[in-house]
């Protein structure tokens, strides 16, 4: 489509290969409490992306994303796990670097590309304008609109003036799109005509919650590049295939799948973050802000989150050269804080990768002695709410160092769309429902 240029690989090489794999006390208070009594409604996560950065001038396919948006309207497609008939759109300027404006925002369900229907204002204090601060989210009003699960909806924002650049989520394994500059709002409008650009990258939105009943329960998929989806296209992993982009394959997706084919009331949102490490931040890159200091926004501070499920400390180990025992006490951190804030929390085994380039034999090789390490102590540590053993569902029972070669992208280290729902089939479903109301 016009605008949609391949960046070159040599020009993203370092942003892309570490894209392998304050809270205030009242909102903690507030996500402490999250988990109310069964009777009534609530608001629950439905989707989430969590923030990653604003300077990397491209998706993870390696094509360009706008980096200065002039008087033009973004299309944002994004797939929920709730249905319902209420929600309301979370939007961040989390890494911006000025305050940014929309005159309009709107929400519809997507028909196809671009194009949408019953297309409804969303409002922010009740008016349709909403400028976010510098470093800040925002959450709209209620808005009418019934959807389904898994029914991708259309969030259009406006921008009236210039504004550079985007707060995004860098590897959004969907199609997003944007009409030319210049050419005003349309935000209301129902044909794809007009919106000639497209995007690997989710810019601005960051969350849709649903009122549902309250004997449903949110769960954060918390992780790196493996709990995001990324399905690498070479053996250096980037740029990421393209063609896993909007089938909604990634493990979080297959396992909400499940859960609602055993009509447990769960939605599972997905915070992982390409490249992303538990001890160390990797701003002003794509990689995000670590573990540690973006968990209270990224899990505790959902709607209605009961758990956490933890995917996290590849890349501290083929990035940092961590140790077990740094990662050990990472972990332990979370275990606390979850537990504090009210929440059930569960360990996820480290997956194998000891031939990739990645994250294995080019940048740690002698990375496979910590991850068994750090694997054996999740698997007998009794301060997390359980385990769920990723690791013994995708390693290669022939050498238990890397992946099942049928699980595996061609680059090793990420799993194909067949390890992702292998993944979603080693959780336990018992596990996540001790966090829903008795039935």
């Amino acid at each position: 489509m016009l605008f949609r240029k391949r960046a070159s690989l040599a020009g993203a090489a370092v942003a892309v290969l570490l894209a392998t794999a304050g809270l205030s006390s009242a909102r903690l208070t507030a996500a402490a409490a999250a988990a109310p009594g069964c009777a009534g409604d609530h608001w629950v996560a439905s989707w989430v992306a969590s923030p990653t950065d604003s300077l990397v001038p491209t998706d993870a396919t390696g094509d360009l994303t706008p980096q200065v948006l002039t008087y033009q309207t973004l299309r944002m497609i994004v797939t929920p796990h709730r249905g319902g008939s209420s929600l309301r759109i979370h939007l961040s300027n989390r890494f911006g670097a000025s305050d940014v404006s929309f005159g309009r925002v709107t929400v519809g369900r997507q028909t196809s590309g671009a194009a949408a229907t019953n297309i409804v204002p969303v409002t922010f204090g009740n008016a349709q304008s909403v400028t976010i601060p510098k470093g800040q989210d925002v959450v709209s009003d209620p808005v009418a609109l019934t959807f389904a699960a898994f029914a991708p909806l259309a969030v259009s924002m406006y921008v009236p003036g210039i504004q550079t650049p985007p707060t995004k989520h860098w590897n959004a394994n969907a199609t997003s799109y944007y009409s030319l500059p210049l050419t005003g709002d349309s935000s209301r409008q129902q044909s794809s005509w007009g919106f000639f650009g497209d995007t690997g990258s989710w810019l601005y939105v960051s969350g849709v919650d649903v009122l549902t009943p309250a004997r449903t329960r949110g769960v954060v998929a918390f992780g790196d590049s493996i709990t995001d989806g990324f399905v690498g296209a070479t053996p250096l992993s980037i740029p990421a295939d393209a063609a896993v982009a909007d089938t909604n394959g990634r493990y979080p997706d297959q396992l909400q799948r499940r859960l609602d084919q055993a009509g447990i009331p769960i939605s599972v949102v997905n915070a992982g973050i390409g490249g992303n490490q538990l001890l160390t931040g990797g701003e002003p890159l794509q990689t995000g802000p670590s573990g540690l200091a973006r968990f209270d926004k990224d899990v505790l501070a959902q709607a209605g989150v009961a758990g956490v499920l933890v995917l996290e400390g590849i890349n501290d180990l083929g990035l940092s050269r961590s140790t077990a025992e740094q990662l050990i006490a990472g972990y332990t951190q979370l275990i606390e804080r979850s537990h504090a804030a009210g929440l059930k929390i569960w360990l996820a085994t480290i997956t194998p990768a000891s031939n990739a380039l990645v994250d294995g034999t080019l940048l740690a090789p002698n990375s496979e002695t910590s991850r068994q390490q750090i694997n054996s102590w999740i698997r007998t540590q009794t301060l997390a709410d359980g385990f769920v053993d990723f690791d013994a569902a995708l390693r290669d029972p022939a050498d238990p160092s890397i992946l099942r070669p049928a699980y595996a992208s061609v680059d090793n280290l990420h799993p194909n769309l067949a390890g992702y729902q292998a993944m979603a089939n080693a959780v336990p479903q018992d596990l996540l429902s001790s966090v829903t109301c008795p039935s």
